[in-house]
């Protein structure tokens, strides 16, 4: 720890800095990362990896003596410098909101607005992106759990931050509650020119709508990057329901066969589902079991999405299969996918890392379709409704009639 403290860190404008290397009561902490400065950065890992004393440190909550933490350009924390939490622009939403009982929801918001002129959000902006207006009047203590963090986002976002962090806003809601909060974040990061951190052990809600991602374990950053590249990494990619998100643009629709068509990058990809707003972004998700490998292009296959990839690494996943790291030739930069194949298939095709492959995609599903993006919501054959990560089930049933146990 000792040279850490004479090594000068230098704030970049764009980034969320952060360097701490000690102990918050006896448990270790040694967390460094750079994230852009906007976007959704989750940071990710079991209960008790030091998830929230990250947080923690961020608002200045927590001060862990010889650490480093600047957002945007601006240090709040350094060998000089501590910013105590008020002199930080930075709003912090807990897994229980604390309000007062005895303020309706309208003063709750009004009390909570800072005094200067708006920056981010005015008062009605906040009742419009969160849906507020039928709550005003009510009384904190009659608000469902939903309500309740509705209520406590919009606070949050009057305060006018630079900075939002969200500590496990959804881990004490129902599913139903879940998917309510998560369709308000969505907006949220769509509208909001507003970096958040969004602390989560639940990887299906980081899929939906992280940009970025911090991994931790035991107190420690095990890795740090784009959603997709942490993804890949070994930590995530050998778990058994590994995957990876893609973010593609709508490109248009085939109408005669009921497919969407997507660009990722350089290359185009077909999905089965109702025609969506050309121009709009739509995250699919990838997982291993959907993704194979043949070693020549295929000349007949009912596959519609077969890419030329390269195999980076391969991981063992156990006696029977392998997770096969793969990056999709597209464009000048390689976009990461994953693979799980049987062992003998990689033994008998004499696979190894660099060769060159054909990724062939079974399957890959929309995390969310929110209402937004349907051109025509009244005339959706199979009622594809707004869903979300969590359920993945009837999604798949949705989307694919052969759905696989």
């Amino acid at each position: 720890m000792h040279h850490r403290r004479g090594h000068v860190r230098e704030a970049k404008p764009g980034f969320i800095e952060f360097s701490f290397n000690g102990s918050i009561a006896n448990i270790p902490l040694v967390a460094q990362f750079s994230v852009p400065a906007k976007g959704v950065t989750a940071i990710f890992g079991p209960p008790g990896c030091g998830k929230t004393a990250v947080a923690r440190c961020i608002a200045g909550v927590q001060r862990l003596p010889g650490g480093f933490c600047a957002i945007d350009g601006e240090i709040w924390q350094d060998q000089m410098t501590f910013r105590p939490p008020h002199l930080r622009p930075v709003a912090y939403v807990f897994q229980r909101p604390i309000l007062f009982s005895h303020f309706s929801v309208k003063r709750t918001l009004l009390f909570n607005a800072s005094k200067s002129k708006p920056t981010l959000i005015d008062f009605d902006g906040v009742v419009e992106l969160l849906a507020l207006t039928p709550l005003l009047e009510r009384s904190p203590s009659h608000l469902s759990g939903a309500e309740r963090q509705r209520l406590a986002l919009g606070s949050a976002l009057l305060a006018q931050p630079r900075l939002l962090l969200l500590d496990d806003p959804l881990t004490l809601l129902d599913r139903s509650a879940k998917c309510e909060i998560l369709t308000f974040l969505d907006l949220m990061r769509e509208k909001l020119p507003l970096p958040m951190i969004y602390v989560s052990h639940d990887m299906a809600d980081i899929e939906r709508f992280a940009d970025h991602l911090v991994m931790m374990k035991d107190g420690i950053v095990t890795a740090a990057g784009p959603l997709n590249v942490v993804q890949s990494a070994p930590a995530l990619a050998a778990r058994g329901d590994a995957a990876v998100c893609l973010d593609t643009v709508v490109g248009g629709y085939d109408g005669r066969y009921g497919l969407v068509i997507l660009r990722l990058k350089g290359a185009r990809l077909l999905i089965p589902g109702a025609p969506l707003r050309p121009g709009a972004q739509l995250r699919l998700r990838v997982a291993a079991d959907d993704v194979s490998i043949a070693c020549e292009p295929p000349r007949a296959s009912s596959m519609l999405n077969v890419f030329p990839a390269r195999i980076k690494a391969s991981l063992p996943f156990d006696d029977a299969e392998v997770t096969l790291v793969l990056a999709l030739e597209t464009g000048r930069s390689g976009v990461p996918l994953l693979a799980r194949i049987p062992r003998r298939s990689f033994d008998a095709l004499r696979l190894s890392n660099g060769t060159d492959v054909f990724a062939e995609v079974a399957r890959a599903l929309p995390v969310v379709v929110p209402e937004r993006l349907l051109v025509r919501p009244s005339t959706l054959a199979g009622g594809v409704r707004q869903t979300s990560a969590d359920t993945r089930n009837e999604q798949q049933s949705e989307y694919d009639s052969e759905r696989q146990s």
